[in-house]
């Protein structure tokens, strides 16, 4: 599993700890823990992470995202 290293900078940004992003996104500190470490969230929690952290929600789901799969995909 590959760390999600960039949400950890948002975080940094925000001067916020893992349990005050996970209790202003309603969800478990050990939870948010394993995002950071490189685990995919929910939609639902990815949006929420989104917003309390001002990036792009879609970051969780393109990031390091395999491009010959996106090209096949696409035909």
């Amino acid at each position: 599993m590959n760390q999600n290293i960039w949400i950890k900078e948002y975080r940094k940004q925000k001067n916020y700890n893992h349990s005050q992003v996970a209790l202003k996104a309603g969800i478990e500190r050990s939870y948010y823990t394993k995002i950071e470490n490189g685990q995919k969230p929910s939609v639902k929690v990815a949006q929420k992470l989104g917003r309390i952290l001002e990036f792009d929600w879609t970051l969780f789901f393109t990031h390091d995202c395999d491009e010959t799969s996106q090209k096949s995909n696409t035909a």
